[in-house]
């Protein structure tokens, strides 16, 4: 059976960077994993219906149709993962304009059923300086100390997703200038 790596951050963080170093990394030793993102899976469901044009439209939809999309995404990554290694890159939770949205609450760790989340975390000012740095997305403006909140939030999610599944939960620290090293914890987490 394959492992199933659940991969989370706030918005900026660099977790597909992390995510890609690491696949890189491991595909030389012959490990494989398949990745997928989940927000990209809900996107594609959400586009064709018509809801969004693009991708930072998600966070804005209604909270029940987020939860219908989130259902959708779960059962049909849990159908194409199968006896596959699989990296699910996704957000723990999702701040919207009422709060925070469990990024995966039960229904969708019910089909999962990880064997581990990853939360990759930085300093807030650092994710700011990215997400201001990052042209090609349009997110919503806030401060370090907001920052800091979602990713206190991430944490106390990440520790009752655990206890629900019995996974594990581990945290890279994806600092600037030291990918390297948050790439290698990755490495470890995925062998």
């Amino acid at each position: 059976m394959g492992k199933k790596v659940v991969v989370t951050g706030v918005p900026g963080v660099g977790k597909t960077t992390v995510i890609t170093g690491a696949m890189d990394r491991l595909a030389g030793e012959g490990i494989v994993y398949e990745p997928i993102n989940f927000g990209t899976f809900m996107f594609e469901l959400a586009r064709k219906e018509g809801m969004v044009a693009d991708r930072d439209e998600m966070r804005r939809l209604d909270r029940d149709v987020q939860k219908r999309l989130q259902r959708a995404a779960a059962s049909g990554i849990a159908a194409i993962s199968g006896d596959a290694n699989v990296i699910i890159d996704t957000h723990s939770s999702v701040k919207t304009p009422v709060g925070y949205l469990p990024g995966l609450p039960e229904w969708v760790l019910r089909e999962l059923m990880p064997d581990v989340i990853v939360l990759v975390e930085t300093d807030e000012d650092q994710i700011l300086q990215r997400r201001l740095g990052d042209e090609s997305r349009t997110r919503d403006m806030e401060g370090a100390r907001s920052i800091a909140e979602h990713q206190q939030f991430n944490r106390a999610i990440a520790a009752a997703y655990a206890m629900y599944t019995g996974c594990t939960v581990k945290i890279v620290r994806n600092e600037n200038f030291l990918l390297d090293r948050a790439v290698e914890d990755m490495v470890d987490v995925l062998r």
